[in-house]
């Protein structure tokens, strides 16, 4: 079978909508080469033992088993990612809380007493494969991250993924939300992509989601019982002027806002995804003072 041929036996096979591209991805790790060789060299036959361990993918994939699960791998933020089936599978719609993160106004970095000078310090709540936490600690060498989860092989994965990628400003530590953080810690910024998902949701019967740990997705009766305790806690660990970033539920976006101002923390906001929905609320701690909020900024000016 000629690569071309493979790509097109692939396509119909996965007659879905993202077919194509999952054909090009299961036939560019079967081969170990990038995707431009595909399309260089279409004529090239494959090996006997390549064309059956392709034809294995996909009809594991026409199964329904997620790609990034047959493959081992996802991208994230332009950085390669291990992935399995303990973790979430990092989605592209996440990479708009890293893109707030990296244009926050942070307050002025501490001086800590193992390092020789001031850095900011971040922490990722739930960091699963490790993205978050690796695509800002890539994008920003000076910030200190530490990056916790409750699952041990959670923890294991994004170790891995942080040793590959030689990230060396990352930590990662066990821990179920806050409980294993050091109270002496202070940090600059905290983000989360923490379950955001009801637990009859009619949509956890349907496409990868199936095949991911419930743990990671669920939340309680209407998918917010853990950012409600996130946001409850997050103070006690943020820097006067920190933020505190959480992924959610396209149409979740008002319930945490709301809980965010109600917790008193000011500049509350949400981001959109790549589709235009809301993915991202935000605030920042201000320590002993009244919550700003966008509409009084606004109405200051006006004046």
């Amino acid at each position: 079978m000629r690569i071309d041929e493979a790509q097109r036996w692939a396509t119909e096979q996965l007659h879905q909508q993202e077919g194509a591209t999952d054909a090009v991805a299961l036939l560019t790790h079967v081969l170990q080469k990038p995707r431009s060789f595909l399309y260089t060299w279409p004529e090239q036959i494959l090996s006997a033992e390549q064309e059956v361990k392709f034809r294995q993918l996909v009809t594991q994939r026409r199964d329904g088993l997620p790609v990034a699960h047959l493959t081992g791998e996802k991208e994230f933020w332009s950085l390669p990612l291990q992935v399995n089936s303990s973790t979430l599978i990092p989605r592209p719609d996440t990479e708009c809380l890293v893109e707030w993160a990296l244009e926050l106004q942070l307050p002025e970095p501490r001086l800590h007493a193992s390092q020789p000078l001031p850095q900011h310090r971040v922490l990722d709540l739930g960091t699963g494969t490790g993205a978050i936490a690796l695509a800002l600690a890539n994008e920003q060498p000076e910030w200190l991250l530490l990056a916790v989860d409750q699952q041990a092989q959670a923890v294991a994965l994004a170790r891995a993924n942080a040793r590959s990628l030689e990230l060396a400003n990352v930590s990662v530590l066990q821990s179920d939300w806050f409980s294993a953080v050091p109270d002496d810690f202070g940090f600059d910024l905290i983000v989360s992509n923490p379950p955001y998902i009801a637990e009859d949701d009619e949509h956890l019967s349907q496409g990868d989601v199936r095949f991911e740990p419930n743990s990671a997705l669920t939340s309680g009766i209407d998918g917010l019982d853990d950012i409600r305790l996130i946001i409850d806690q997050a103070p006690q660990y943020l820097n006067d002027g920190g933020w505190l970033l959480l992924e959610h539920g396209y149409d979740q976006a008002q319930a945490v806002c709301d809980l965010l101002s109600q917790r008193g923390f000011s500049l509350v906001s949400w981001r959109s995804d790549l589709a235009g929905q809301p993915r991202v609320s935000g605030g920042q701690w201000l320590e002993q003072s009244q919550p700003i909020t966008i509409e009084t900024i606004a109405s200051n000016k006006e004046a």
